[in-house]
């Protein structure tokens, strides 16, 4: 069981499972109580548009502060523990369920003869409880199956040695149709009556294998002899037996004044449950963390804390059930149940201890900017020792080996830091061969990064397969800093990372944010290196062009590029026009260059 508040606006943060919420208004006040199947799904309805069109559901939203909720292991438990709080803290919002009525139990007094009944008032000292029940019918049908099984007594008759020796008392019309034998006048022995009373309770405890496989034999054993109607009969009680409802968890009778703790211990953390049940119902239930020094005894620091939570909510309970060792004190004793109904609380406890440490963690991500939890997943996903903070990433680009050049991009904190963007002339490589290339570029940048005492990336990226991911890593070699930084390549067909030295590939996931970010780098530097080849092969195609022209200088030709912007605008231009900008006798030159090229 684990209760924990949330701000309004965290209530997407709960947990899809069964249980129970409360709404608390400014003052810390329980204004409203209610159960669900999947708690994240009904706390949101209260906060969506449809939710809101109900005034009360409106009213009520309006004085939300905090939310609280306490799980439990399915929603008939919801059911009961829902009841419980409505009941405790009669809550203003709750229409439904703030009477004194309870759901019932059924009762076996311990008379002498004892009776089985139902009820919805618990009295202790009248007999042994089991239930409850949320379907009357469903309990009605155990008491009509136990009616039939066993020979027990409905009516209020004191049946006492001596009133049953002056024969006080005459068998009624319940002995005369055979659901009775008789024990008020003294025709059926006590010793009898009370085997039937104690086999009827370990049906009423959930042991009903022996009295199924029983009906089961009876029913075949009916059947065989063709007797219809009898088979049918035991039938019938068999899916009585399947429809019987087991105790719940939250209201059991027979655990009673008791407090339970469920402990988790990650590092230097500890996670604690704490709930405390009085008269078989769970009143109070929290989770808290601490933080444990490494030298700190955990039985002691546990006991410290255990005694503080006691103190907190008033509890006298004798006995504490634990998953793990704490140190008894004075009129207290610590258990670690292994089976039973105390072992499956202590589970539960252990269980919201679990969801409470989870949703810290899922809390604590989500508050982090979205491109800190892309870096922590690339991290995990390429197995990377640091978090890659700084990541640049290098491509070639030429057209069959003419004006080849490189470009290298970078990424800090996930985003494109365009500043330390750099292109590259590929200067010592004649033709097309980008893997010498790429050698060229990765060594001339770290080199210069070596050289400048500059810091490294975290993550080298090389766009390619495994020849330009080896050619990377010879200049790293050569500069002696291979292995200080990580290098991997990514190929364009499959998307596969390639790392030195190993053959086969890895693939991420193509819904991975991490396999996003790899892409963005890679098309960056791409259109990068694509941009810087265009340039170059633009500019040169230019200066080709005005330099066959004699007596045009570079003055001449950068006012020219200037006002007019290409070699195909000036190409159409008269004399009078040209002579305007650059003269007359230019301007000839020009017009005539133009002409013969022309013809």
């Amino acid at each position: 069981m684990q209760a924990q508040k949330f701000a309004t606006d965290e209530y997407l943060h709960l947990p899809h499972q069964p249980g129970v919420y409360k709404f608390f208004d400014s003052k810390n006040i329980i204004i409203y109580v209610g159960k669900a199947k999947d708690l994240a799904k009904r706390v949101s309805s209260y906060f969506n548009r449809a939710g809101l069109t109900n005034r009360k559901t409106f009213k009520l939203v309006g004085e939300i502060k905090s939310i609280e909720v306490v799980l439990v292991n399915s929603e008939f438990d919801a059911l009961l523990l829902e009841n419980s709080l409505i009941k405790e803290h009669q809550p203003k919002y709750n229409i439904l369920l703030k009477d004194d009525k309870s759901f019932p139990s059924i009762c076996v007094t311990n008379e002498r003869f004892p009776r089985v009944y139902s009820t919805r008032r618990i009295i202790r000292s009248k007999g042994e409880y089991f239930g409850p029940y949320t379907s009357v019918k469903a309990m009605d049908g155990v008491l009509d199956l136990l009616r039939k099984l066993y020979k027990i007594r409905t009516c209020n008759y004191v049946l006492s040695e001596e009133n049953i020796r002056k024969k006080k008392f005459k068998v009624c019309l319940e002995y005369h149709i055979g659901n009775c034998l008789g024990p008020c006048e003294g025709l059926q022995e006590e010793k009898d009556y009370l085997e039937d009373i104690q086999s009827a309770k370990e049906v009423l405890k959930g042991n009903i294998s022996v009295v199924k496989n029983n009906f089961l034999q009876r029913m075949n054993d009916a059947a065989s002899e063709l007797k219809f109607e009898t088979a049918q009969d035991y039938k019938n009680r068999l899916d009585l037996l399947e429809k019987f409802q087991s105790k719940s968890l939250i209201v059991n009778q027979k655990i009673t004044d008791i407090d339970v703790v469920g402990i988790l211990s990650f590092e230097d953390k500890l996670f604690i449950n704490y709930m405390k049940i009085q008269h078989g119902t769970i009143r109070v239930s929290e989770t808290m963390e601490t933080t444990r020094k490494i030298d700190e005894p955990l039985d002691e620091l546990l006991q410290v804390l255990v005694f503080n939570l006691r103190n907190k909510y008033d509890s006298e309970s004798p006995e504490i059930l634990s998953n793990k060792e704490i140190t008894d004190w004075e009129g207290v004793a610590v258990t670690i149940p292994q089976i039973g109904d105390k072992r499956k609380l202590v589970d539960l406890s252990v269980k919201n201890a679990l969801f409470y440490k989870n949703d810290k963690v899922k809390r604590i991500e989500s508050s982090k900017p979205y491109a800190t939890k892309v870096l922590e997943q690339l991290q995990s996903d390429l197995r990377l020792t640091t978090l890659p903070k700084h990541i640049e990433c290098f491509d070639n680009s030429n057209i069959q080996g003419t004006n080849p050049v490189a470009s290298m991009v970078c990424f800090r904190n996930g985003k494109p830091s365009k500043k330390d963007y750099r292109k590259f002339n590929i200067k010592t490589v004649e033709g097309p061969n980008d893997f010498a290339s790429m050698k060229e570029v990765v060594g001339r940048r770290y080199y210069r990064l070596k050289k400048e005492n500059t810091a490294l990336p975290d993550l080298i990226i090389v766009d390619g397969g495994k020849g330009q991911l080896s050619s990377a890593v010879e200049a790293l070699k050569e500069l002696e800093i291979y292995g200080q930084v990580p290098i991997v390549g990514i190929a364009k067909r499959l998307e596969e990372i390639y790392y030195p030295e190993d053959q086969l590939p890895m693939y991420i996931s193509k819904k991975s944010s991490s396999l996003k970010l790899l892409q963005q780098l890679r098309d960056e530097a791409h259109r990068f290196a694509i941009t810087f080849h265009r340039q170059k092969r633009s500019k040169a195609s230019v200066k080709s062009e005005l330099d066959e022209i004699a007596g045009i200088g570079p003055k001449t030709k950068s006012l020219l590029l200037t006002e007019y912007k290409s070699v195909k605008r000036i190409s159409e231009l008269g004399v009078t026009e040209l002579s305007e900008l650059i003269g007359l006798n230019k301007a000839k030159i020009i017009r005539e260059y133009f002409e013969e090229k022309n013809k």
